[in-house]
């Protein structure tokens, strides 16, 4: 009966959550909006489920995710010039559209989960990605 009470208690107690915010700069005025997305494991679509949009003010915009679970996390970021909602690429998957991502990825090739990764515990963190063209001039 005892056993019972401790896990009765242990479930009535809030999951442990984090606040991730994520300010993004070097945006393109003018350029459309912008669009942050929160990645757990890989940065494809499928381990980028929670995601925001937002209109830039200044070149930058400020983005909060709350309740996310502590954890391994990479913040990626693209400017929407054309409003279509996806990150347009080239024949030969390079982005055409202003494009960055959490921590140290090399614009050269393509990006790694480990590299953009950081680790999220209470009570959350400050990420700051700064946007960047693969193909300067377009």
């Amino acid at each position: 009966m005892a056993g019972l009470c401790v896990v009765a208690v242990l479930s009535a107690l809030p999951a442990a959550a984090a606040t991730v915010q994520v300010e993004v700069d070097a945006i393109e005025p003018g350029g459309g909006p912008v669009r942050v997305t929160l990645c757990q494991g890989g940065l494809s679509e499928p381990f980028c489920t929670r995601g925001d949009e937002a209109t830039a003010s200044g070149g930058r915009a400020l983005f909060t995710f709350r309740d996310v679970a502590p954890g391994v996390y990479a913040v990626a970021a693209f400017q929407d010039s054309n409003g279509d909602g996806r990150l347009d690429r080239t024949g030969l998957g390079l982005p055409l559209e202003p494009y960055g991502f959490s921590g140290a990825v090399a614009r050269r090739a393509r990006p790694d989960f480990s590299d953009a990764a950081f680790a999220l515990r209470e009570p959350g963190a400050s990420v700051r990605v700064r946007l960047a063209r693969a193909l300067p001039g377009r």
